[in-house]
């Protein structure tokens, strides 16, 4: 299978709540260091089946058999599942939140789009984002079959394991992560 990883996309993750975020953060603009593929960033071309990329291999191992099976069935339909992120370091995590409230100009409208460190599933390795619309369309409609849910309706690349959707169907999604009870905390 040719699913290849893509760029790091912004919107790629989940929400924090309105609160304010860690107050470990630095300010907007305090330099960090490089962060790279050791934080979770995904470089171009990596598959989810290379196993020597941190954003791919730190993946709760249940959801990164399920994206592989997913993966390979997808490209039997002439889809290439490109991911654009998957597991993140906290640091990471923080890095982005800072560049969404920028972007967003509040913490409020950026919780719509970026989780904490704290409450994102991605530090926890339990979400992946994909990119390509012909692979989250086909993940849209065959998802349940391997667990894998799209949990927010304005995300439509963002994805997470629901083993009861095998049988039961994926649960109704919030309209965005700042209605989902885990970012709540």
């Amino acid at each position: 299978m040719t699913a290849a990883l893509g760029h790091q996309a912004l919107k790629s993750s989940l929400a924090l709540p309105t609160a304010s975020f860690s107050a470990s953060a630095p300010p907007l603009g305090e330099p960090r260091g490089p962060l790279g593929e050791a934080d979770g960033a995904v470089p171009d071309g990596v598959t989810v089946f290379d196993d020597a990329i941190p954003a791919v291999v730190e993946l709760d191992p249940d959801l990164l058999k399920a994206l592989r099976q997913a993966a390979t069935d997808a490209s039997d339909d002439g889809v290439e599942s490109y991911v654009s992120s998957g597991w993140r370091s906290p640091e990471y995590q923080d890095q982005l939140l800072r560049e969404a409230v920028a972007e967003h100009g509040s913490e409020d409208e950026a919780a719509r789009w970026v989780a904490t460190a704290t409450t994102s599933p991605h530090v926890a390795g339990d979400a992946v984002d994909l990119g390509h619309s012909d692979a989250t369309e086909w993940l849209s409609r065959h998802g349940a079959e391997y667990g894998l849910c799209q949990i927010y309706r304005n995300e439509p690349w963002h994805y997470e394991l629901r083993t009861e959707a095998i049988e039961h169907g994926c649960p109704l999604m919030y309209a965005d992560p700042t209605q989902d009870p885990r970012m709540q905390q």
